[in-house]
């Protein structure tokens, strides 16, 4: 799919890698609406960027469902979807303190798995009744899991568990929504340089980065954005991770 005029939905787009993303898919032409929690980061993106700001939580059916229609109305239903938006709850299933806190198993589940259904569902509902563009594509869905989804650490049951997750669903939803003209695919990036990473010390991120054969150094978010317009032009590129 070509990425000039046509409306795009980054979720977590006010920072990180959604922030990557909604910059990147802007300057390549397309129309970004930002959906983030934090209204007023999502704001700046969007403004930064000329693009629409739009306030919510991913696992909330009706504030997504009202964002996409605002979406819809202001630039069209958008053709891309992009889900960023997630947390990266750490805690050993038998810490100090006890057992892992099941709210904390369960928030981290609901946001980053539940959080990206809710989206791609709603979101997919609306690409199904556009018009077909070249090859029959409608739209083209891409889900951000983790290296973790494969390689979880110590500390990491609850985010690994919910990354595998995404991996585990997109498949079998690239295969379903194929009579439609949706693509789904997943990226599945490795340890990058987000808001989360920079409230370690210079020490604690050389030290990340040591374990990185090559090149040496922490992901940028914008290496990131350019997966996700690889994704997004290559048409033939389809329920993969």
């Amino acid at each position: 799919m070509q990425i000039e005029g046509i409306s795009a939905f980054v979720t977590g787009g006010g920072s990180g890698l959604g922030e990557a993303t909604a910059r990147m898919l802007a300057a390549r032409g397309a129309r970004v609406a930002v959906f983030d929690r934090d209204a007023a980061k999502g704001a700046a993106i969007a403004a930064a960027i000329g693009g629409m700001g739009l306030q919510g939580d991913v696992t909330s059916e009706a504030e997504v469902a009202a964002a996409l229609d605002a979406v819809a109305a202001a630039q069209g239903a958008p053709r891309i979807v992009v889900n960023c938006a997630g947390i990266g709850t750490a805690g050993r299933v038998l810490g100090r303190d006890g057992p892992l806190p099941l709210e904390a198993f369960e928030r981290t589940v609901k946001v980053n798995l539940i959080g990206t259904f809710n989206v791609l569902r709603l979101a997919v509902a609306r690409m199904a009744a556009l018009e077909p563009m070249e090859d029959g594509e409608r739209g083209v869905v891409i889900n951000t899991a983790s290296v973790a989804a494969f390689d979880g650490q110590i500390g990491q049951a609850a985010y690994s568990a919910s990354k595998g997750g995404i991996v585990g669903m997109s498949l079998p939803i690239a295969r379903e929504l194929a009579r439609v003209g949706v693509r789904v695919n997943v990226i599945a990036p490795g340890i990058f340089l987000t808001p989360l990473l920079f409230t370690l010390p210079e020490e604690a991120q050389k030290a990340l980065a040591a374990d990185i054969p090559f090149p040496q150094r922490l992901g940028d978010p914008a290496e990131f954005a350019d997966a996700v317009c690889f994704l997004t032009t290559n048409r033939y590129v389809n329920g993969e991770c």
